[in-house]
């Protein structure tokens, strides 16, 4: 086969496979003596921290770019979320009762991925946390359509898989939470948050940060149950306090309902970054 490379030398992964084949000697058994970009204890050591956090932004950009990824609806909420056939097992009937977001996260998915189909699986292309409970959700519906859908899975110390509905090829696995965040974000289109905890919590307002200071353009920012939000966050208290304007208040709607937030998606005109902060 052809090299496709736009370079005369020798492929790195030629010559991976070569050294691989050496005589076996002591020389050869040395650590000094693997190459430095097939050595994963030299690429694991304190020092090349910069190097790995250029891998993890990097893998998945080329990756989301050869399958001509344009744009996607971020879901964020729980993992502990339980599927409504399964609501009986958890663990508090407030969990329980918040069951019927999995559907709505499903549905909600499924909505989006229909406008995905239509471009081709470039635009509108659900992204989640590759988890369980809502995010299961999200990718379920995605396949339920038969389109595409994107894990951003992160290593935790305890045991976890991907969900079974994430578009394998586009099931990715990560080291810095930080990173992570900047793949959720750096192609959305919509940004959509269901019940959940502190991890939902974090990416919540770490995205309301980033278009409050116009860090971020203005997107569709969704919280799905206005109930739950309101007895968890008290908004007006923030706004009251002074510690926010009362103006940040418009950054994010109240919905619902997966026809409720797809609607307001569908008509949402584009806003650019904000170029002050009101009431600095």
């Amino acid at each position: 086969m052809k090299d496709q490379r736009n370079s005369p030398f020798r492929d790195a992964g030629l010559d991976r496979s070569t050294a691989s084949h050496v005589p076996d000697t002591a020389q050869t058994r040395s650590p000094a003596y693997r190459l430095a970009f097939a050595d994963d204890d030299f690429l694991c050591r304190e020092e090349l921290r910069p190097v790995r956090l250029q891998l993890e932004l990097l893998k998945p950009q080329l990756m989301l770019d050869e399958h001509q990824i344009e744009s996607t609806i971020v879901l964020f909420g729980g993992a502990r979320i339980p599927r409504p056939s399964e609501a009986d097992k958890a663990r508090t009937k407030t969990l329980a009762d918040l069951a019927h977001f999995y559907d709505e996260a499903r549905n909600f998915a499924r909505l989006m991925t229909r406008k995905s189909i239509d471009s081709s699986n470039r635009e509108f292309v659900v992204v989640t946390g590759g988890g369980p409970g809502v995010m299961e959700a999200g990718n379920r519906g995605a396949a339920d359509e038969g389109g595409k859908s994107i894990g951003l899975n992160i290593v935790l110390p305890h045991e976890q898989a991907p969900n079974e509905y994430v578009t394998p090829e586009l099931c990715f696995n990560f080291h810095y939470f930080a990173i992570r965040k900047m793949h959720f974000l750096m192609r959305a289109r919509a940004i959509c948050v269901f019940p959940g905890g502190f991890g939902t919590l974090d990416e919540m307002f770490e995205s309301l940060t980033l278009i409050q200071t116009g860090r971020m353009q203005r997107v569709p920012f969704l919280l799905f149950g206005r109930a739950f939000w309101e007895k968890i966050i008290n908004w007006d208290a923030l706004a009251d306090a002074g510690t926010i304007s009362p103006e940040d208040l418009d950054l994010f709607r109240f919905v619902e309902t997966a026809e409720e937030a797809a609607e307001i998606i569908e008509n949402w005109d584009p806003a650019p970054p904000r170029s002050d902060i009101p009431g600095r």
